[in-house]
Order: structure tokens, then C-alpha cells, then sequence
């Protein structure tokens, strides 16, 4: 009967969230060059919106440099403007098929501008683990509701998930703390 609760999956998507908070922290900027970097820069070519990397070969030549060059000539003027739209801060220079973006140091209110952006990816994805936690726990309410469990099956169960999600939790307030030492680092 307690093959009717799908744990693994309750699991799976609590880490899913933990992983996209990592592909979201990647693209906070810490002062030094990173290819993740311009993960979240969507670029509108051939009529329709795709990352950057399906268009343009991104490179990181200098620790403080980064290069992109676009494949097709024509949405070079869309990657700059992707790139500028994007609020990262970064001011890319255009060399034929090829865009230099020059990383600058970060001041002090920038970096504490980004660890506010930090604090709230991570309260996004802590309120994504517990909307996963509430979806579990109105699922095992209707397994008990309907006698697939028992009230016992029931408790170990929630218990279950409360520990997973207290320890995703905590994984994720550990890359917070691990994000923030970066960004404020000089």
C-alpha cells in the first residue's frame, strides 16, 4: 500500500530547486570572468526567444574579459542588445561577429546590490521546496482520506518529508551563505 506515495519524486523535485538556485547564483556576477555569467541572457533570433549559447560561442580569454561570437552575422545586434537588456551590468563592445565584454569592479552598493538579488533567488526557490512539501502532504491527506494508507503510514510519511525538506532547505541557505561570501569577497 505505501507504494501509492511517490516519495522519490517529492524528492527529486525539492533537489530540482536546489539545482536551478545554482544555475540562478552562476549568473550573479562576483567580480571575475565566468561563461554562466550570460546563462540568463535570452536572445530573440529567427523569431523566437532562445539563450545566448544556442546562437553565439561564449568564451572567457582574460580573468576579467569575456568574448562572444555570434555565428550568424545578422543577430549580432541582437546579442548586444540581449546582453545590455539583460541588467547585468555589463556593457559589451561589437568587433564584427564578435562582442568583448569588459567585466568591471564591483562597488560596494553593486555588491550589496547583488546579495540582495541572491537573498531573493533563494527565498524563491525555499517557497518552491515548500509549495513541493504541500503538494506531498495533500497527497498523503487523500491516500489516508480514501483508506490507501493507514493514519500510521500516514505520520511516517509527513515526517519523511518534513526531513527531506528541512534538509534541502538548508542546502539551500548554505549556497546562499557560500554566495554571499563571494560576491562580498574583495
Amino acid at each position: 500500500m505505501a507504494g501509492k506515495f511517490d516519495f522519490d519524486g517529492i524528492k527529486r523535485r525539492m533537489n530540482a530547486a536546489v539545482d536551478d538556485l545554482k544555475k540562478e547564483f552562476a549568473g550573479l556576477r562576483t567580480g571575475r570572468a565566468s561563461a554562466s555569467l550570460l546563462d540568463p541572457v535570452m536572445v530573440v533570433a529567427y523569431g523566437n526567444t532562445v539563450p545566448l549559447k544556442t546562437v553565439a560561442n561564449i568564451s572567457v580569454p582574460e580573468p576579467r574579459m569575456l568574448s562572444v561570437q555570434v555565428w550568424d552575422r545578422s543577430n549580432v545586434t541582437a546579442v548586444e542588445k540581449a546582453i545590455r537588456a539583460a541588467e547585468l551590468g555589463l556593457n559589451p563592445v561589437v568587433e564584427g561577429q564578435n562582442l568583448r565584454i569588459p567585466i568591471p569592479d564591483l562597488t560596494e552598493e553593486r555588491r550589496r546590490d547583488l546579495t540582495k538579488i541572491a537573498h531573493k533567488y533563494a527565498e524563491q526557490h525555499r517557497i518552491a521546496v515548500r509549495n513541493v512539501r504541500r503538494d506531498g502532504m495533500d497527497k498523503l491527506k487523500a491516500l489516508e482520506k480514501s483508506h490507501e494508507i493507514s493514519q500510521d503510514e500516514h505520520r511516517r510519511f509527513s515526517d519523511q518529508v518534513q526531513k527531506e525538506t528541512d534538509a534541502v532547505i538548508g542546502r539551500i541557505d548554505e549556497a546562499l551563505a557560500t554566495k554571499e561570501r563571494e560576491i562580498m569577497q574583495v
